[in-house]
């Protein structure tokens, strides 16, 4: 009796994430102008808008800028600090761990006032980087919980016997830690790389018109005009993410094939 009750729950919170999803891609293939039920027929026509209108495109190449320089930021970080905060090499770990993770918990918008004030001093505020700053402080927790899970399924002994056999730590580290905790950073960069695509709160406080992301637009245009446009990208991201997380769960799953 508990498990099919089990199993109808789950069948029921799968369709409820699901809902909006499977309720918004049909229309990205709308032929209207509306973004309504029913469908009056079927076009790319607003694939084509993404590809060819200015706000689009240029929003389409920023948050690949964007995305991939808060995500090599991001990964370098959260990777050094899920280090140190395994190896003890610093007091208080847990406390420490906690303050990484308080970007995931903190209100965007006291977040966003926070970097806007903090980059603005730094005269960075409307630029590339601080943009890129201020998605990678949103997306290191991300990295650091998915890196830190990764070491603590390492065995000490594997490494001590590599540095026993004369490696220097930072061939230990090259040769043995990163290879073994190699899934949980290629985890971690595709969570950060999805977050920093998905974000709109932070950018709407830090980037100038020239940063404007993918997210940015779809927010600013369901404020100015609700187009179908707005479904073609949402579908344009849902299916990139998609392709990542599968493309992470394969390096993974051929890692682990390897190593046994």
């Amino acid at each position: 009796m508990l498990k099919p009750a089990q199993g109808l729950f789950g069948a029921l919170a799968v369709v409820f994430l699901l809902a909006p999803l499977v309720a918004i891609l049909p229309l990205a293939f709308t032929g209207g102008i509306f973004l309504n039920y029913p469908i009056p027929s079927f076009s790319t026509r607003w694939f084509t808008e993404l590809a060819t209108a200015d706000a689009w495109r240029l929003s389409i190449v920023n948050s690949l800028i964007i995305g991939t320089g808060a995500t090599v930021l991001s990964v370098v970080l959260g990777t050094l600090a899920a280090l140190g905060l395994r190896n003890g090499l610093i007091p208080f770990p847990n406390v420490l761990r906690t303050f990484f993770l308080l970007p995931m918990v903190v209100p965007a918008v006291v977040l966003g006032v926070g970097l806007q004030i903090s980059l603005g001093g730094l005269d960075l505020t409307s630029t590339y980087l601080g943009v890129i700053l201020s998605h990678a402080v949103l997306c290191v927790p991300f990295v650091v919980i998915s890196v830190s899970t990764a070491l603590q399924g390492i065995d000490r002994r594997v490494e001590r016997a590599a540095a026993s056999l004369g490696a220097s730590p930072a061939t230990v580290f090259r040769r043995v830690t990163l290879p073994l905790a190699l899934p949980g950073v290629v985890t971690g960069a595709v969570f950060a790389f999805a977050t920093s695509l998905d974000e709109v709160v932070l950018t709407l406080f830090v980037a100038g018109p020239n940063q404007r992301t993918l997210a940015r637009q779809m927010f600013s245009s369901i404020r100015e005009n609700i187009s179908p446009a707005i479904a073609a990208a949402a579908f344009v991201l849902i299916v990139g993410t998609l392709l990542l997380a599968a493309l992470a769960a394969l390096m993974n799953r051929r890692k682990r094939t390897a190593a046994a």
